[in-house]
């Protein structure tokens, strides 16, 4: 029996749209130099395959200058017990 990899894409800039994932749990679409990030969800399409929700948009190398202060940035426990922790 053959999988359907073709994602449903359910919000964001691809609304509506159809391609085909190899079955990845995270989706991530280049559009004018960002990163539209869709994750699959537990749901299938009436035409089968899975549907993918979006999860919003993130600069490919990560933050820009001046748009985050990484010494203000909430850290996770694990991050703060090992001494990579901002500040609270």
């Amino acid at each position: 029996m053959d999988t359907n990899t073709t994602a449903h894409l359910v919000g964001g800039p691809r609304d509506g749209s159809a391609l085909d994932t190899g079955g990845d749990a995270l989706l991530e679409v280049e559009i004018d130099g960002m990163m539209h990030r869709y994750v699959r969800t537990t749901k299938q399409h009436a035409e089968g395959g899975p549907v993918y929700t979006y999860d919003g948009v993130v600069a490919p190398d990560g933050g820009e200058p001046g748009v985050e202060d990484p010494q203000a940035r909430v850290a996770s426990p694990r991050a703060d017990a090992e001494g990579q922790g901002g500040t609270h």
